[in-house]
């Protein structure tokens, strides 16, 4: 079985070291991992060093597979593709992506199981350039997902897609974890939706580790009020999940900078036609 740990990781974005000192226990095949974190506290960062798409101090240790480099696979938040290809074309490149560009019949097999279980057969001949955003995410975790990768990494993969679509392909990544014993590493925002569907959570905040092991140890009053500033609760569905509860905003720490006050609905017509 996979497994992978990080071991002191850091990331250098030119010469300015952005993320350090990254340590994980080991993460095993059929593991969902939330990575969370406010914006620009290094998540894409994180992912790039896994990938070995930056240099850093620190190390990536992968066992239980012998694909090497293709082990790994990232999926980034930018979802731009080349427009002249068919969804269909793009996908099928990236089956053939780092191996030979000979077409096999389990290759078609595959891309058509992949298309039909995110359901995006309907538009597999459109091209790329006349895709929605949601429609473009959900092909770049087709291409993702046909590389067959036993490690993946997902930069926000909901982040254009409509709640439905949202609960359907998380769903679907968790199922697809257990069956094919792959670790999945999502960047997510939503901490309910990290509740529900994530085994394990890390918690990235000006480019450190803040806290990792299970999402509901991790995932506490204390880490909401510390890192995002939120007074919230965290109470237990009927399902057997717990959810975030959001009561109020927190000051922030001294020295932060002035809160950028909320405008009453009173007064945001008033206000928006003075601009």
């Amino acid at each position: 079985m996979v497994s992978i740990a990080l071991d002191s990781l850091g990331a250098f974005y030119g010469r300015r070291l952005t993320v350090s000192d990254i340590s994980t226990p080991a993460f095993a095949g059929g593991d969902v991992v939330a990575v969370i974190g406010p914006n620009a506290a290094g998540k894409s960062t994180l992912f790039k060093r896994m990938a070995g798409l930056l240099r850093g101090p620190g190390s990536v240790a992968v066992t239980g597979t012998d694909k090497g480099k293709r082990a790994i696979s990232y999926m980034p938040q930018d979802t731009s593709a080349n427009a002249v290809l068919t969804v269909y074309e793009s996908i099928l490149l990236a089956r053939k992506q780092g191996g030979g560009w000979s077409v096999e019949d389990a290759d078609l097999k595959l891309i058509d199981a992949v298309m039909s279980a995110i359901d995006i057969t309907a538009i597999a001949f459109r091209n790329l350039g006349e895709l929605s955003g949601g429609q473009r995410q959900l092909v770049s975790i087709a291409q993702a997902l046909v590389r067959e990768p036993d490690i993946l990494l997902m930069d926000e993969p909901t982040s254009a897609l409509d709640l439905h679509r949202q609960m359907e392909v998380l769903s679907f990544m968790r199922s697809v974890a257990r069956a094919r014993g792959m670790i999945v590493f999502i960047a997510i925002h939503d901490l309910n939706q990290a509740m529900r569907f994530a085994d394990h959570t890390m918690v990235i905040e000006d480019g450190r580790l803040r806290g990792v092991g299970p999402t509901a140890d991790v995932i506490t009053t204390t880490l909401l009020r510390d890192v995002y500033r939120i007074d919230a609760r965290i109470e237990p569905c009927s399902r057997g999940f717990a959810q975030v509860i959001v009561d109020g905003v927190s000051p922030k720490p001294s020295g932060a900078g002035p809160i950028v006050p909320i405008l009453a609905e009173a007064e945001l017509t008033p206000a928006l036609a003075a601009q």
